[in-house]
């Protein structure tokens, strides 16, 4: 228990070297929502208790921001996606010209400690039986988020599609998660937390990052289906699609690294600042603080 006060110093005594900015500034972070718990309760705070600012976040599902942001119905200081899909909305609208990995994560399984069949979840985290043979028992609420507005949405979708192929499982897709768009899974983030907790939903797709965050149980799943080795990418990860309805017109979508880049847009109400937070994220300091609330450290390079 003394990891996050030890986490917290080393992030204040960081941000504190490099200056002050003015009094009462807000710092606006737009992030993408499975980053509540280290944006809100941990980067963010430290940073504005060090600056003298005060800390605004506001997560969601990143492509969703990334149109706002596109859009000029939302300005903020830093943008922070997972996947490179909506930085290069952001890029295709002339508002970012770079962003930088600061961390990077993995699909797993997240589960209920109250679901009915909880044991039979945490057999599969252990490796005593196959995971997805639980999400076929009777009565199981699985939750994912919207692959319209959030790439985690698109994550399990892939996910799945290379667990059918890694276990010899046809159909697998359509056994447990149904149409792309099915409704009676598609929850927000937040909602598919709190329901986990509360025992309202069975299990949920998940980044590790964010259910470590929250000290939720999870499925560790393997690098094949994971997401998280870009060496598989062209050899494995991007054997799998899928095609949606994106405004009117059939796209057809590819496995992105899952590795978490930011970037400040051109219309930043404080551009010094985003730029400042990111070195921040980017510093010793704050990679203690991703890796101890359970991101991996970024991979590959900048986005531009």
């Amino acid at each position: 228990m003394q990891a996050q006060p030890a986490m917290a110093l080393l992030a204040v005594l960081w941000v504190a070297s490099m200056g002050t900015a003015v009094a009462a500034t807000p710092l606006q972070v737009a992030y993408a929502g499975s980053m509540g718990a280290v944006m809100d309760l941990h980067l963010g705070p430290a940073f504005a208790k060090a600056h003298h600012v005060t800390y605004q976040g506001e997560g969601q599902g990143a492509y969703g921001l990334a149109h706002l942001i596109a859009a000029k119905k939302l300005r903020t200081d830093v943008f922070i996606s997972i996947t490179p899909g909506p930085i290069r909305v952001l890029e295709k609208a002339g508002m970012v010209n770079k962003a930088i990995p600061v961390a990077s994560t993995a699909m797993v399984i997240a589960y209920s400690p109250k679901s009915r069949y909880a044991k039979d979840f945490a057999a599969a985290a252990a490796g005593k039986l196959p995971w997805y043979t639980v999400l076929e028992k009777p009565g199981i609420q699985f939750g994912r988020t919207d692959p319209q507005t959030d790439p985690q949405g698109q994550n399990i979708i892939f996910t799945f599609l290379l667990a059918q192929k890694y276990y010899h499982q046809p159909e697998l897709v359509q056994r447990i998660l149904g149409p792309v768009e099915n409704q009676g899974q598609i929850f927000t983030e937040a909602s598919l937390l709190a329901r986990l907790k509360s025992g309202q939903m069975d299990a949920s797709s998940g980044y590790e990052s964010a259910v470590k965050s929250l000290h939720l149980p999870s499925i560790p799943l393997p690098d094949e289906i994971n997401l998280s080795n870009p060496a598989m990418a062209k050899a494995w990860y991007d054997t799998v699609h899928f095609t949606m309805q994106v405004d009117g017109k059939t796209q057809t979508l590819h496995t992105q690294p899952l590795v978490f880049y930011a970037a400040v847009p051109k219309d930043a109400p404080h551009p010094k600042l985003g730029e400042a937070f990111i070195r921040f994220m980017t510093s010793k300091a704050g990679q203690a603080v991703f890796r101890e609330t359970g991101y991996n450290p970024p991979k590959g390079g900048d986005l531009s």
